[in-house]
């Protein structure tokens, strides 16, 4: 039996799938198969029936490939909150079911979950525009350049306005 602690996970035994081999630097040992290991933790991950771990919570994490500020925004919270989950092990309810209900539906092929993980794993700004037609609104999405992202600060006219001012923005 191989004690699998990959992602800091404590709990998980190999009875079979995997090979000691040896290298120059020792022994190492090779998974058979990788990815279909991974998804099958995070699968028995989502129907453990007692609270995620911290280490549970960062391995369905990475098994949506969703960084912790990514998660962070699609929970409404800061990837530090996320962050400081992983690290204590103090999971809220509200993420734990959270992260639980968006594995299951992303690896059972619910679409529009898996449009919102991919869109929540890039980082790219963009832009939506949006036309009206025959059969309603359509909307078109365009990545923006990070480079040209701006930024406009607007302040009440009241507390900018100058005398002068006034009487310029009073002609235009």
């Amino acid at each position: 039996m191989y004690h699998y602690t990959d992602g800091g996970l404590q709990n998980v035994r190999l009875a079979n799938g995997y090979r000691v081999q040896k290298t120059p630097y020792g022994e190492a040992v090779a998974i058979d198969d990788l990815e279909g290991l991974t998804q099958t933790i995070c699968t028995a991950l989502t129907k453990k029936p007692s609270k995620l771990t911290g280490a549970e919570f960062r391995y369905l994490r990475n098994g949506l490939m969703l960084s912790q500020p990514s998660l962070g925004q699609m929970l409404g919270v800061s990837g530090q909150a996320v962050a400081l989950w992983e690290k204590t092990g103090r999971v809220p309810k509200m993420a734990d079911a959270m992260i639980r209900l968006l594995y299951t539906a992303h690896t059972n092929g619910h679409e529009q979950v898996k449009n919102i993980v991919t869109a929540s794993n890039e980082s790219e700004r963009f832009i939506v525009t949006l036309s009206a037609t025959a059969k309603g609104w359509q909307a078109n999405t365009e990545a923006m350049a990070k480079t040209t992202r701006t930024t406009t600060r607007t302040t009440p006219r009241a507390k900018r306005a100058t005398p002068r001012a006034k009487r310029a923005t009073a002609v235009a």
